[in-house]
């Protein structure tokens, strides 16, 4: 009858440390403001910072230049010379067509090459701010994929280290009450304890590695952060979906349904600026068709002759230009190769249409699988394993079950928390996918994205933001 009882008090101990986590939410460690870096604070300092943002607006401002000296005419020549000086005294007197001469030369290109030339390299300058925008819409992927692992990583250690606590508790009281020979603690059940502990040490210290590493990860892209003390948010951010009736839509778009809503994606748009510069390719090699005319005048002068008298100066003044007799080799096939180039270009924008289109179909479906997995976690999975727990518990003070059991299913409903951890966090990336491939850069998105680089207030961005912002906003 004494050890019965003593049994029910040892279980006791054990039903304080393990009920509230069975029947109670997760609560995770609280978190100074100070020190938080949210994932919207983490993308927008990496936008700014980004270096490649700058060296695209000197490429932008190159092209822009280059486009100006195009459409400039060549410079005048001037030439000096002495002609028709005699051999036999190199004398100016000797012979009448004897002359000092001055000239000037004008080279007009064919056609409206100039203008042309200048428009086209215009048209390429303007691919670049549509550039910068699919890159900034690139670096909020993946700067907060990056933020949400670790994110993820962070809380798992939450998890762990509540359980760890507890799982301390419970080598605590089993050793206590096996030294005591209070109830029926085994030596097993202690080990079994203790190795659970140790394992759990084990996890922590490999989600600690994986944290590091993502942090590290997170420093290529800010460099401005010392990230060293800084932790995560401890809820998870809820990212709101572009065009949501199409991701949750039963019915699958095929890529000409969809095209209208990718059309204006800033990658798509910078190539049709590409496809518009090579277009002006065939206009161009069409110029060469037309002759190139050049003008020069000269003023010779000449001195008197040897008895004194006065010789007239010459002034001489001519038109050149080149016959495009022999075409078939050189105008016709640079001809044939500004095609050939344009329609390659063209490609290159179906291809992409179609890569977005692909990155859709991918993402929604991954996102449509996940919500039914979240749903069964949630709702099934997760309540049934925590009765389970409640159920071996009961069983185990009712002396018919064992504690190993009582170990297992609590081990199982923590991983089964981490898991459901982990599918919310995908959820968040796979929104992060599905909003880049619908970025609107012609509406509404590149007005936010300069908005948001306008509204910079984070603590920890020094302040070189403001030179590189305006770099990335293609300010002077």
């Amino acid at each position: 009858m004494f050890v019965k009882k003593s049994k029910k008090i040892v279980l006791m101990h054990i039903i304080t440390v393990f009920l509230p986590i069975y029947l109670g939410a997760v609560e995770y460690p609280t978190i100074s403001n100070d020190s938080i870096l949210s994932i919207d604070n983490a993308i927008k300092a990496a936008q700014v910072g980004d270096p490649s943002v700058k060296g695209n607006i000197h490429k932008q401002r190159a092209i822009q230049s280059l486009s100006i000296a195009a459409s400039t005419m060549a410079d005048p020549k001037i030439s000096l010379s002495f002609a028709n000086l005699p051999a036999n005294s190199f004398e100016l007197e000797q012979e009448g067509m004897t002359q000092a001469k001055i000239g000037i030369s004008q080279v007009f290109p064919r056609g409206d090459t100039l203008d042309i030339k200048s428009q086209q390299l215009k048209t390429k300058s303007e691919a670049f701010p549509y550039q910068r925008i699919d890159r900034a819409a690139k670096v909020a992927v993946t700067v907060g994929a990056l933020w949400l692992d670790a994110y993820r990583v962070q809380q798992s250690i939450a998890l762990i280290e509540k359980n760890k606590s507890l799982f301390e508790q419970i080598v605590d009281v089993t050793m206590a009450n096996y030294s005591s020979t209070l109830g029926k603690i085994r030596q097993q059940d202690v080990l079994q304890a203790q190795l659970e502990l140790v394992r759990l040490d084990d996890r922590l210290e490999q989600l600690e590695q994986e944290k590091n590493r993502f942090k590290g990860m997170l420093t290529q892209w800010i460099t401005t952060i010392s990230l060293s003390e800084i932790q995560f948010s401890s809820q998870l951010p809820q990212i709101d979906l572009r065009n949501p009736a199409i991701i949750y839509n039963e019915n699958w778009l095929q890529i000409d349904e969809l095209a209208p809503y990718l059309s204006n994606h800033p990658a798509v748009i910078a190539i049709e600026k590409q496809v518009n510069a090579t277009e002006t390719e065939i206009t161009l090699a069409k110029q060469k068709f037309k002759p190139e005319w050049g003008v020069n005048a000269s003023y010779g002068y000449r001195s008197d002759d040897s008895m004194g008298n006065s010789r007239a100066d010459l002034f001489s003044v001519g038109l050149t230009f080149d016959l495009p007799l022999f075409t078939h080799n050189r105008q016709d096939q640079n001809l044939n190769a500004a095609i050939y180039q344009t329609e390659a270009a063209k490609t290159e924008k179906t291809l992409v249409l179609r890569q977005l289109f692909a990155a859709f179909s991918s993402a929604k479906g991954r996102l449509l699988s996940l919500k039914k997995r979240q749903k069964l976690y949630k709702f099934t999975l997760l309540p049934q394993l925590k009765e389970q727990a409640e159920a071996y518990l009961t069983a185990y003070t009712n002396d018919e079950g064992s504690f190993s059991e009582v170990i297992r299913v609590r081990i199982d409903v923590l991983n089964t928390e981490i898991n459901e951890l982990a599918l919310n966090v995908e959820e968040q990336k796979i929104r992060l996918e599905l909003n880049y491939l619908f970025v609107d850069s012609v509406n509404e998105d590149y007005s936010q994205i300069k908005t948001d680089l306008n509204n910079v207030n984070f603590s920890y961005v020094n302040s070189n933001i403001s030179t590189e912002k305006s770099d990335l906003l293609g300010e002077k």
